[in-house]
């Protein structure tokens, strides 16, 4: 009797304490997050949408992640302030102690951080462990030899599993802590992997962080087709993968966030839509840790309301205690929430959400990602039980000119004439009807041959592309290319080695090299006696002495040699004869009579023809090529007479040659021929584009003439180099020969055919290069293009566009300032002295010849005993009649006067007409 009295006492007290412990409707949380975080904006949000009772209350504190004291005080001050259960994050410095107050005060903590290895059951792990995914994608890929690239932020338990993997499997893993790594050991890194022809590459860091290594990725141009990566992260959808993708690289990911379920859509869509009204910019997407955010709210709310259900009493009562007390005092309710929480079945927004008994994710399903020309593509997924599963419809590398018709290229430029212009008209039009010129007629021939739609950008800086010494940036159009701005550039970019590293070039499509451009020198008319120009003046006074010496020669020559001597008659009454009336009379004296001999008294005298004066006059005839009246007869005298002639022959065809030349050119002295003549004077300056390949090959240059001209201007104060063409060529205009500006030859042929056409290009070029069209690495028009390119060549299409733009369009003539100079009918200038020397000529002989008369009447007034005045009226009378005999070759022949007849003192007008001038 008195044990059933027992048993209902107790039925009865355990009936009013059920009914007076009531479960709280309002359950305090505690949250610890990051100032202006994106999970703590997403747990508002999730708070939201979970009011059901119980009531989940925030208890939140802001924390500086990294501050162990600041996490202290506010894990301690939501401990106080009695809060069932707390979600948050952690970093590698907080996680222990973190662990430590969960274990000892048996506080639950709820986290989408990092999943660490702890035996601590009240932490609460919403993010699965990646390592075993990771591993199935390696061994799917085949991979023996990568490069693991961590941070140890997120911690080293998917490192240690990659590593004891690769102990059993004979792996060779090189491991490299980001956090350390410094821009050279970066560029080595991937220097290493070149040289040994490898790319595969696996990058474990957190969501920002890996941002900062992809951009430092794309940067260095290793976002090409050869290498690929493997992120291991959750959330591939979350990051900006548009700059990989252009470079063509293989991007392999992981999602844990299905966006193509409807509830996880809504719920985004919601997310987006949420406290959003007022603010002007968009929210971000939801990412993957906020989706573990809010599934830790559903997961906690979930767990609330079993332990409702199942009325078991959590309620806490009186004083919290104190976190900080020694030996701690745990709280008793909180194994209780740790197995409502462990004991959570739920779908969420990362899927399939459920906890072993070590507060894990388990049962859990990760999709692998790919990153296809289009954009992200789910090639397969994984989870525990069937490890790694292959759903692809999208294989990479399968046809690379897929899609090419089905988008926009963007085709970097540059405004450079005659590549690319803006029409006169272009404010009217729009698109690629804005320019016309070289570049832009090529770049339609070749989008017509490879088949895509493309749209012409001109690139913003307006430079070709260099990288600086001091950021390691690209500029210009090739840093377009390799940070994913443009898909092409077709413009004049020169090939060189280091643009190659980091972006792919077709064969060349012109070929050039670096050429001088200076102002055009003043032309050099002809002077008036232009005619001596077509010999040297040390040629000329050769001429002139071998003209004296060959006389004196001839001179002595004809004096030694007897042959040059002969007789000359007088007969008695008579006037000497001449050497052929000698000869003649001689014959007649062989046949008279001894007799007749006797009778004729006759004087003969010696002489020689080959006086001073004759021999001048021989060599002068000579030499003018007109002959003389005498002529040597020794063999001695026609030898110097021979080579004198031959002499002459040479020397007059030689001039002839040449005369037309000189007469009719107008020659430009040009004070420079060559980088010599730059790399040896001072006066003037000379420099090239800045930022471009021009000024890249004079400073790695190792000839000792472009070393040295590398060295002047670097040192140059003002600065020689010039940010544009344009800019360099007026300099060039406006230097008045001052400045000398190195360019591509190309570009310096054609500005010679723009007006004013006062340039001109100097000298050959320094070095042989050619313009390519240039892709992202990897990219897949780079062989269509290239393809492109030899069409064109081989067509002759190449050339013609090339004698379109450069010499049909030119302004200066045919053939430009670089041409041949062009003859010219001769003007009065051209023979001016031509003119002069016979007017001089002629009034010297006039002089002379006055000269001469007034000394002959001279003469004859002392010797006929006259006036100065009567003997030369005399004279004049004399010559002016007219009938005196004129010899030939300068000869007087007289007539059979008496000899007092001709020497009469002087006569009448009458009488002396019919009188020789042979007495005067």
């Amino acid at each position: 009797m008195q044990r059933s009295l027992t048993i209902l006492y107790t039925s009865l007290l355990g009936i009013c304490l059920g009914s007076s412990s009531s479960f709280p409707s309002n359950i305090n949380i505690g949250g610890l997050f990051p100032t202006e975080s994106h999970e703590y904006e997403v747990f508002r949000f999730a708070l939201s949408h979970h009011q059901d009772i119980p009531k989940l209350v925030p208890q939140v504190d802001m924390v500086k992640m990294g501050n162990s004291f600041s996490m202290t005080y506010a894990f301690c001050s939501q401990f106080s302030k009695g809060v069932y259960a707390i979600i948050g994050l952690y970093d590698r410095k907080t996680v222990n102690m973190l662990m430590s107050f969960c274990g000892a005060l048996h506080v639950c903590f709820v986290t989408p951080s990092f999943p660490i290895e702890t035996a601590n059951q009240f932490v609460i792990q919403l993010r699965p462990e990646l390592q075993d995914a990771l591993v199935g994608v390696i061994d799917h890929y085949g991979w023996t030899k990568f490069v693991y690239m961590y941070s140890s932020d997120s911690g080293l338990s998917v490192l240690q599993k990659v590593l004891d993997t690769a102990a059993e499997r004979n792996w060779l893993v090189t491991s490299v802590n980001v956090e350390t790594m410094t821009e050279a050991s970066f560029l080595k890194v991937f220097q290493d992997l070149d040289k040994r022809k490898e790319g595969q590459i696996i990058i474990d860091c957190e969501t920002e962080r890996l941002t900062g290594i992809l951009k430092k990725i794309v940067e260095q141009g290793k976002n090409a087709k050869s290498y690929h990566y493997i992120l291991a992260n959750l959330g591939f959808l979350d990051i900006d993968l548009t700059d990989l993708r252009k470079g063509g690289a293989n991007i392999t990911g992981f999602q844990l966030v299905n966006n193509s379920e409807p509830v996880v859509s809504r719920v985004v869509q919601q997310w987006l839509e949420f406290d959003n009204k007022d603010s002007k910019v968009p929210k971000s997407g939801l990412k993957y840790t906020g989706a573990l955010t809010y599934d830790g709210v559903k997961v906690m709310s979930t767990a609330f309301q079993n332990l409702r259900k199942q009325r078991i009493d959590i309620s806490r009562r009186g004083n919290a205690g104190e976190c900080l007390a020694n030996p701690p005092a745990p709280w008793g309710q909180g194994i209780d929430i740790q197995r409502a929480l462990q004991q959570v079945r739920i779908d969420g927004l990362t899927g399939h959400i459920q906890f072993n008994e070590k507060g894990r994710r388990t049962n859990f399903t990760v999709s692998i990602m790919e990153l296809a020309p289009s954009g992200p593509k789910k090639v397969g997924y994984w989870n525990e039980d069937e490890k790694y599963v292959t759903t692809a419809s999208f294989m990479r590398g399968s046809n690379e000119t897929y899609g090419l018709q089905n988008r926009t290229y963007i085709v970097t430029t540059i405004l450079e004439s005659p590549y690319v212009m803006l029409k006169k008209n272009h404010e009217q039009l729009v698109g690629n009807d804005k320019y016309e010129g070289y570049i832009v007629e090529l770049a339609a021939e070749i989008a017509k041959h490879v088949g895509y739609q493309y749209k012409l950008k001109v690139v913003s800086d307006g430079k070709y592309g260099a990288r600086d010494p001091e950021t390691k940036m690209w500029n210009g159009m090739v840093g377009e290319l390799v940070y994913g701005k443009a898909d092409v550039a077709v413009a004049p970019l020169t090939i060189t080695l280091v643009r190659e590293e980091v972006i792919d070039f077709s064969k060349p499509f012109m070929s050039l090299g670096i050429s001088i451009m200076i102002k055009k020198p003043t032309k050099s008319k002809p002077g008036v006696f232009s005619f001596l120009d077509p010999l040297a003046y040390e040629i000329w006074m050769c001429i002139v002495f071998a003209y004296i010496g060959v006389s004196v020669v001839l001179f002595l020559v004809s004096r030694f040699s007897p042959y040059e001597w002969h007789a000359e008659d007088y007969e008695e009454g008579g006037e000497p004869q001449t050497p052929t009336q000698a000869s003649a009379s001689n014959g007649v004296q062989q046949g008279q009579t001894q007799t007749q001999q006797n009778t004729n008294q006759q004087s003969q005298e010696q002489t020689n023809e080959f006086g001073i004066f004759n021999s001048l006059w021989f060599s002068l005839g000579a030499f003018m090529q007109q002959g003389c009246d005498i002529s040597p007869r020794s063999l001695s005298g026609r030898i110097v007479g021979g080579v004198w002639w031959f002499f002459t022959l040479i020397i007059i065809s030689s001039y002839t040659a040449n005369l037309a030349a000189f007469l009719t050119v107008e020659r430009m002295v040009s004070p420079i021929e060559s980088a010599e003549d730059l790399a040896k004077q001072t006066e003037i300056a000379y420099g090239t584009l800045d930022a471009g390949s021009t000024k890249e090959f004079f400073r790695r240059s190792k000839i000792a003439v472009f070393e040295k001209m590398w060295s002047y201007m670097k040192a140059a104060d003002p600065s020689v180099f010039v940010k544009t063409t344009d800019e360099g060529v007026m300099r060039v205009r406006k230097s008045k020969g001052k400045y000398a500006y190195l360019l591509e030859s190309t570009m310096n042929e054609y500005i010679e055919q723009r007006k004013p056409c006062d340039t001109m290009k100097v000298g050959g070029n320094l070095d042989s290069k050619g313009y390519g069209i240039a892709t992202p690495k990897g990219s897949p028009l780079r062989n269509p293009v290239n393809l492109a390119v030899l069409k064109l060549n081989e067509q002759g299409l190449l050339d013609k566009l090339k004698n379109k733009w450069w010499y049909d369009k030119g302004e200066c003539g045919s053939g430009g300032g670089d041409s041949k100079d062009k003859t010219s009918a001769l003007s009065l200038s051209n023979v001016a002295g031509v003119f002069y020397i016979l007017i001089g000529g002629l009034g010297l002989a006039m002089l002379v010849a006055l000269v001469e008369f007034c000394y002959k009447s001279r003469t004859e007034s002392r010797r006929m005993k006259q006036s100065i005045n009567d003997a030369m009226h005399c004279s004049t009378l004399t010559r002016m009649s007219g009938n005196g005999n004129g010899g030939e070759n300068g000869r007087i022949l007289t007539h059979d006067f008496p000899k007092t007849v001709q020497t009469l003192p002087c006569m009448s007008h009458t009488a002396s007409m019919g009188l020789g001038a042979s007495g005067m």
